[in-house]
């Protein structure tokens, strides 16, 4: 299950098909280079993750930002922030084989959530090829080459496309699904590790964009998350 409530349905890699992208000078496409993004991703065996958020509401119950480790096969460790009652809290969440533990505010231990409660569905499942992050390149439409650049090093190159709503409302929010997202991949081109994806739709309301900053880093580090005592 994605960050959203609800499992997204399984897709099939061959809908790159269903992509169009112009070609790069070296021949290699938008599409090549979002399913080489997607290979990549789906074969690490874990993957460092920072989201954040711009025009973020300032009520209701949302997820708004976070930071952990997602490890094969289904597990999170990190922390992620949420507004809830006005509040931005965070909270210490680890998920293993589908059950979430968080730490709330004001407790000293940890205790199995509902995630659904804090606006969030698993984050154990961000690395699963069929409900996972990975969808998104999968699901681009319109894709096409964006500037080349280097960050830290790595030759990164942008890929912008559009995103069903529907999509990204069962992996992020929506409160349009029926609206497209915008979205902005940063690829490196050696390596085909998707560093950045800035996703920009209607989130938090059906009347004015906001955007998402998903940037992934250490990929197949060795990360170890076990579940964590309750009392």
């Amino acid at each position: 299950m994605p960050l959203r409530r609800s499992a997204a349905p399984l897709l099939a890699l061959a809908l790159l098909a269903g992509c169009s992208g112009n070609g790069g000078d070296d021949g290699e496409s938008a599409v090549d280079l979002l399913a080489h993004a997607k290979h990549t991703l789906d074969e690490t065996d874990s993957v460092h993750f920072l989201l954040t958020s711009e025009n973020a509401p300032d009520s209701g119950t949302e997820l708004v930002g976070g930071e952990g480790d997602i490890a094969r096969p289904a597990s999170f460790e990190g922390t992620l922030e949420v507004l809830a009652m006005g509040s931005t809290l965070d909270l210490d969440v680890v998920s293993v084989d589908g059950t979430v533990y968080a730490q709330l505010p004001f407790t000293t231990g940890f205790r199995v959530v509902d995630p659904a409660q804090f606006g969030f569905g698993d984050p154990g499942a961000l690395i699963d090829p069929e409900t996972g992050i990975s969808q998104l390149l999968s699901e681009a439409e319109n894709a096409e080459l964006g500037e080349e650049r280097r960050v830290d090093g790595a030759v990164v190159r942008e890929v912008t496309a559009d995103l069903p709503g529907e999509l990204v409302e069962q992996l992020l929010t929506s409160e349009d699904p029926s609206s497209p997202v915008r979205a902005r991949f940063s690829v490196a081109e050696e390596s085909g590790e998707l560093l950045r994806a800035e996703l920009t739709g209607r989130f938090f309301s059906a009347e004015e964009d906001a955007t998402y900053i998903l940037e992934l880093s250490d990929f197949g580090a060795d990360v170890e998350i076990t579940a964590p005592a309750t009392g």
